[in-house]
């Protein structure tokens, strides 16, 4: 039998297997990244179709504003909030991730970590969809973020509301790992979709597809 593995040993193996996907991410051709990117405004809404939610229209997606090397989801939030979506983007406030409406015009403010996000006057939402950002992801769900586990909170919150999102991550097929290490707070996502695939985790296939 394996032995445990401490907190601090699970720790440093999210970290090299971040490091490594972000350094793959890093060095994808930033052509061949913008093709990608605006690939996911027709593999995008077909996913959502393919993961059995019905009515894109009267959903609301919280998407996010793109950084470092990440993929640019802009592309398909425009076309997701062209077919009726509402769209809502993440806000770091008090230590938490909140969701707060938003369109493409309004006014957004910087904050830390880089994020642009929505004044604190656009109403906070709970999306049915949320299209995750991350660094690392498997094919069992596992996902890598950031570090600071503000998705995972995110998540767990809306669930224990009752109001669990559709969670769709998004990333280069070159972000995948063989596997991810989990700890007790690690949410999973329902799928994960990239320019090559969609990608139904095993997750997905615990819980039962998820329609509106």
């Amino acid at each position: 039998m394996e032995p445990l593995k401490s907190a601090g040993d699970i720790g440093r193996e999210k970290a090299a297997i971040r490091a490594a996907a972000l350094a793959r991410r890093d060095a994808l051709d930033p052509q061949a990244r913008l093709a990608a990117s605006l690939g996911f405004t027709a593999s995008g809404p077909a996913a959502l179709l393919a993961l059995g939610w019905a009515a894109i229209a009267g959903s609301t997606v919280s998407g996010f504003w793109p950084i470092r090397s990440e993929l640019d989801p802009r592309h398909l939030m425009r076309e997701l909030g062209r077919l009726g979506a509402g769209l809502a983007l993440p806000c770091i406030e008090q230590g938490q991730l909140v969701f707060r409406e938003f369109a493409f015009g309004d006014e957004l403010r910087r904050a830390g970590f880089g994020l642009s996000q929505p004044t604190e006057q656009a109403p906070i939402i709970a999306p049915a969809i949320m299209l995750v950002p991350l660094a690392a992801f498997d094919r069992q769900g596992g996902r890598i973020g950031y570090g600071k586990g503000y998705y995972d909170g995110a998540i767990a919150r809306l669930a224990a509301a009752g109001t669990r999102p559709l969670t769709l991550g998004l990333a280069f097929a070159c972000q995948e790992a063989p596997s991810v290490p989990r700890e007790a707070h690690d949410q999973r996502l329902d799928a994960v979709l990239t320019e090559r695939q969609l990608i139904r985790t095993a997750f997905v296939s615990e819980r039962g597809s998820r329609s509106d």
